[in-house]
């Protein structure tokens, strides 16, 4: 039964003697059965577009770790190639984007209704998870916060301040909220397909959230995630939202509530102590050990499981790391993890 998944009671807003636990980024590169996979794609994008696989790669860890959740294997940049960019990656330096810089290339981008056929794969996935998941195991769909989407857009790559879209914020606030506001209509839709596919919970992913600040964050983090939980809960009201507005800072404070979010996920900057009395009022808070220990190991990598545990244990938390998995994690340690959360 769903009710029974231990996830959904923990988004319900139920403290749980051992917390649910899931990994950012938990089928991917760490994983050698991920890799032979990866392989057999040919590359990144053929495996997010072949459904088989990217099912496939999302069961890998279930299988080997028996998390409680399974979150689909897709990227955040699929839904700006859905909406007419050019997206491609280049090995060993990540994702390229055609630039939006300009009214005249916002123009060249298409509307919202025709992204479900790029799209289709994703929700095909997730349909096969729906089917071959463990009946106990959640499953979790997700998109990137349009903030974080936008400034790969602008910039056509990650970069480490998003820098080319706080130039185009200033200097061409208008192409710059159009921009946003159709990502924020094309995730609402993207989600909620995402949801008709099986999805029982969604995540939005706002990785740069941090270098929003003051009105800025509450017009261009806050606002738009406002949007698209309120359209999503109208039409899915069951259907709870995970949401990580990473190196937010203070501007956790009252994210979940003044957005309609039933989580959320915080980095590994944020204090425990601090989460466990401001923030899980709120409700439920996800977090936050460091991806470091996942390649480190050894004793802090237990001590810290089970502070985590420990801090957050007076209220509905999932546990999970503070930012993804990192390529160069060792799989034995998520084993440890586990032993040191579960006993």
């Amino acid at each position: 039964m769903a009710e029974q998944k231990k996830l959904l009671r923990a988004l319900a807003g139920e403290t749980l003697e051992v917390p649910p636990v899931w990994m950012m980024r938990q089928a991917g590169r760490y994983l050698p059965e991920y890799r032979a996979t990866r392989a057999q794609a040919g590359d990144f994008l053929s495996l997010c577009y072949n459904p088989e696989l990217a099912a496939e790669v999302t069961l890998q860890p279930i299988r080997r770790y028996g998390f409680d959740a399974a979150i689909v294997f897709a990227d955040i940049l699929l839904l700006p190639q859905a909406l007419g960019a050019d997206v491609w990656f280049v090995t060993g330096e990540g994702p390229r984007l055609s630039t939006v810089t300009s009214a005249s290339d916002f123009n060249k981008l298409t509307g919202v209704d025709g992204i479900h056929e790029t799209l289709n794969p994703i929700y095909e996935t997730l349909k096969i998870l729906k089917s071959e998941l463990p009946k106990e195991t959640a499953l979790i769909g997700f998109a990137g916060a349009p903030w974080t989407v936008a400034t790969y857009m602008i910039a056509g790559r990650g970069t480490p301040d998003q820098g080319p879209a706080h130039a185009l914020k200033s200097t061409d606030r208008e192409t710059f909220q159009n921009l946003i506001d159709l990502i924020t209509e094309g995730t609402i839709s993207y989600l909620s397909a995402q949801i008709e596919a099986g999805a029982e919970v969604v995540k939005l992913f706002d990785s740069w959230a941090g270098s929003l600040k003051g009105a800025d964050f509450n017009d261009f983090a806050l606002a738009p995630t406002k949007r698209i939980i309120s359209q999503l809960k109208a039409r899915f009201p069951h259907i709870p939202v995970i949401a990580f507005p990473r190196e937010a800072g203070d501007a956790y404070l009252g994210f979940a509530k003044a957005t309609g979010a039933d989580c959320l996920a915080i980095d590994t900057k944020v204090d425990l102590a601090w989460a466990a009395k401001e923030l899980q009022k709120d409700g439920c808070v996800q977090g936050n050990l460091d991806p470091k220990l996942m390649v480190e190991g050894g004793d802090r990598l237990i001590s810290e499981t089970k502070r985590i545990k420990e801090a957050l244990s007076n209220g509905p938390h999932i546990f999970n790391l503070g930012h993804g998995i990192t390529p160069d994690a060792d799989p034995a340690n998520v084993d440890v993890m586990l032993k040191a959360l579960r006993g």
